[in-house]
């Protein structure tokens, strides 16, 4: 509706009256108005940015080869060795960025990317990233209307989680597929309920099983406690200033409980348990 309502405002060569242009602007700024607020999280269309370093972290290069093979494999087994693995780098990865912070402290504050959250299954979706991310020392505010989240977090924790979720959900939806063949091969029919149980309970087993691995490694280190309480406390701050109201949201679920155990066990199998309830939302 704003793309017609603007071509008809400024096309060039469209007939029209001076009431009927008029008339076609305040309907236009009449909708802009209503569009709720959206901060800008990169860089401002035009801005100048700095040139990019050759080639990507060498960490990151290891976590997406891991992942790359834990989606190929057909043995869960393997899946599971491979996407843990994949976690331990990352929660390795953050321990390293903080003690770098503990002995000079950098100037850096934390960014924030958006990662698309679409149709359908959306919730369960979101639910999935904000385990990802709280695991991984970020915070992560889901906009249903826009089918978006937005992950706030240091710049070397924001990557690694895109491509963590990323890879689980490529995981879980061919799990949730093989499941369904198995139910379709047992004479029941495929049913909305049990897919959307089936990733409820995928993303919620995840999200305790990402942060048992991320609790093991820090703990491995307990003289940077401190310094990744203060950067998880600016990564808090941080998006407290980008969403300074939100809500947790309600999980709207047909409950199947084969769907759920099913989903469960995919959880188990891709490697990383009970998650949280809600997922935190833009209002």
């Amino acid at each position: 509706q704003l793309a017609e309502l603007a071509e008809q405002a400024g096309a060039p060569g469209r007939p029209t009256d001076r009431f009927s242009y008029a008339t076609t602007v305040l309907e236009l700024y009449r909708l802009l108005v209503r569009l709720p607020r959206l901060d800008a999280v990169g860089p401002v269309p035009g801005e100048t940015l700095p040139p990019a370093a050759a080639g990507e972290p060498r960490m990151l290069t290891r976590i997406r080869a891991l992942l790359a093979k834990a989606e190929a494999t057909g043995y869960p087994e393997e899946a599971e060795a491979l996407t843990a693995k994949a976690q331990e780098l990352m929660a390795r990865h953050s321990l390293d960025e903080a003690t770098l912070a503990a002995g000079a402290p950098s100037p850096e504050t934390p960014g924030a990317i958006r990662i698309g959250v679409e149709p359908p299954y959306e919730q369960a979706k979101a639910i999935l990233l904000d385990a990802v991310a709280t695991a991984n020392h970020c915070r992560a505010v889901w906009n249903e209307a826009y089918g978006f989240s937005t992950v706030v977090g240091f710049e070397a924790d924001l990557d690694p989680v895109e491509l963590l979720y990323t890879s689980l959900l490529v995981q879980g939806t061919s799990a949730m597929t093989r499941a369904e063949a198995e139910q379709r091969a047992g004479g029941r029919k495929r049913t909305k309920s049990f897919r959307q149980s089936f990733l409820l309970a995928y993303a919620n087993r995840l999200g305790t099983r990402l942060a048992t691995t991320s609790r093991r490694v820090a703990a491995e280190a307990p003289t940077l406690l401190p310094a990744l309480a203060s950067r998880d406390l600016a990564v808090t701050t941080r998006t407290d200033e980008l969403f300074p109201e939100t809500r947790t949201a309600r999980v709207r679920a047909a409950w199947d409980e084969e769907g759920w155990t099913h989903g469960a066990s995919a959880a188990d199998r891709a490697g990383l348990h009970p998650g949280r309830k809600g997922v935190r939302g833009a209002e």
